[in-house]
């Protein structure tokens, strides 16, 4: 099974959604709220990215990006190759 991390916080429903799907799929994932985390976590993660939005999604080091991409690769018939 794949290496899932998901960075959210606590109020987004863009984040429920993307781990909803996740676990309709039976994906184990780690989260990383940053709304717990320190501020440090937040800017390198957006130097990372070059995203300032939530969920940021990676699945084996890959940068996915948010619930929009996600959903589309499950639409695509994608998301299970890469779950994989």
């Amino acid at each position: 099974m794949a290496n899932v991390v998901i960075y959210s916080t606590t109020v987004c429903p863009y984040c429920v959604r993307a781990k909803q799907l996740l676990e309709r799929k039976g994906v184990v994932y780690k989260e990383i709220n940053l709304s717990q985390e320190a501020p440090e976590v937040r800017v390198e993660l957006m130097q990372r990215t070059r995203q300032r939005t939530v969920p940021q999604i990676f699945i084996n080091d890959q940068f996915i990006g948010g619930f929009d991409q996600l959903y589309a690769l499950e639409r695509e018939n994608k998301l299970d190759e890469l779950l994989t």
